[in-house]
């Protein structure tokens, strides 16, 4: 379970940044978005998986599904740019708090830099602008897509980047991982999705691995 959960705040981490002005057209709904590696040999390790933001333009929902760890649940305020990560153990529910504006989190991370190259491509019938993106895991620049005008908050991923993005890679522990957008519905969500349930325990990170070491200890068979 550690290793999920430092795997899960890694990718947390990767996907919030500061707030950065801008006009762009606000954005209700659903997106769906299917995940598999780009080394297309891993495919048979790596199987594929999904993930579904709900946004009401100001709070996300990020739902990823995997096929061992089943639903994880971030709820992420995109304008004070903090974040919950709901989590079920055997010794309770927690909401762990994540604060994105803190100076050991996002600065650390390897940028991503854009050189915007011309050229557009139809996704889900929408005319999506072709970037090319690069970051110090990719060998070489890779096209990432996405829709103009559309806060690019609404993931998170690339606080330079002109719009929402509908195509792109994520470096991973284990892979790089494509993200493609395979569904898009704009409607107002109900708010319970982005509430913090009420059996869920609000916990920082360092006191939710103080609760789950002290679980480990006490189902070891000694004790330690």
């Amino acid at each position: 379970m550690i290793r999920t959960i430092f795997y899960t705040l890694f990718l947390i981490t990767i996907i919030s940044h500061p707030v950065i002005s801008q006009n762009t057209k606000s954005f209700s709904g659903m997106l769906e978005y299917k995940i598999t590696p780009v080394d297309t040999t891993l495919k048979d390790l790596i199987p594929e998986n999904k993930m579904i933001v709900y946004s009401n333009d100001t709070i996300v929902r990020i739902e990823n599904f995997t096929q061992h760890l089943g639903k994880q649940v971030t709820i992420r305020h995109m304008k004070l740019n903090k974040s919950y990560l709901l989590v079920d153990t055997p010794f309770g529910k927690y909401a762990i708090r994540a604060d994105h504006n803190k100076a050991d989190t996002v600065e650390q991370e390897p940028k991503f830099t854009f050189d915007n190259k011309c050229g557009r491509k139809k996704i889900l019938g929408r005319k999506a602008k072709k970037t090319l993106v690069s970051h110090e895991s990719f060998e070489e620049p890779i096209e990432f897509l996405y829709l103009k005008g559309y806060s690019s908050e609404i993931i998170g991923a690339f606080e330079n980047l002109k719009g929402l993005p509908v195509q792109y890679v994520i470096p991973t522990p284990d892979a790089l991982m494509q993200y493609e957008l395979v569904k898009i519905s704009e409607y107002s969500p109900s708010r319970d999705l982005f509430g913090i349930p009420s059996e869920y325990e609000k916990i920082d990170f360092n006191d939710f691995m103080d609760k789950l070491i002290e679980s480990k200890s006490e189902l070891s068979p000694e004790g330690n």
